[in-house]
């Protein structure tokens, strides 16, 4: 388990975006930070749910169902978590998965995590943003946009080709971060909130 102290809220009610290399000396402690500023946006009283969107079917696109995976065995009762590999959350429960989350949880703060396509210098980063994610944009699908924060990891050059792209992306690769996501996602909820 990473021990990180805590840090103290962002006075700008809008978090700097954060584009952070995974193997990074610092990435740990640089992802940590940026998750402390964006979950200043979450009121210190609403649920949190983590909505882990991709497919195990597709090498490239589990990263979020890797990430979600790592999240439900921590059995946490800070936060709920959506989409793993044995119940993924992909394009085609997409629309029920947010269905019936605002039925059952209506003041969630949501948390979407997927992976993206980028510029080959860029690959192996993960990005931290306020505002939602729009899943399925690199492969051209329209699907809903998710969360009131993402997290995204940026697993191979798009551009051209996307799904074969994306069938032929190192495991390795979305591994990795996806370990990093989940061990900082999950300290960062965990720790004590500040209003």
């Amino acid at each position: 388990m990473l021990s990180f102290p805590l840090f103290r809220p962002s006075p700008d009610p809008n978090p700097v975006p954060a584009k952070i290399a995974h193997d990074h000396p610092d990435a740990e402690l640089m992802i940590m930070k940026a998750l402390s500023d964006h979950l200043q946006l979450c009121k210190s009283d609403a649920p949190i749910t983590v909505v882990c969107i991709g497919t195990d079917r597709s090498t490239g696109d589990c990263l979020g169902p890797l990430v979600g995976t790592r999240l439900a065995r921590y059995n946490s009762n800070e936060y709920i978590t959506l989409g793993t590999l044995h119940q993924p959350v992909h394009a085609m429960n997409l629309q029920d998965t947010l269905h019936e989350l605002k039925h059952n949880y209506p003041a969630s703060f949501t948390i979407a995590i997927d992976a993206c396509l980028g510029q080959s210098s860029s690959v192996g980063h993960i990005q931290i943003q306020a505002g939602p994610v729009h899943p399925g944009a690199g492969v051209n699908k329209q699907l809903p946009p998710v969360g009131d924060m993402h997290i995204t990891g940026i697993v191979n050059i798009g551009g051209f080709m996307e799904y074969f792209v994306l069938q032929n992306t190192r495991l390795h690769l979305v591994m990795s971060m996806a370990d990093k996501i989940a061990e900082c996602l999950h300290t960062a909820l965990t720790q004590p909130r500040l209003s």
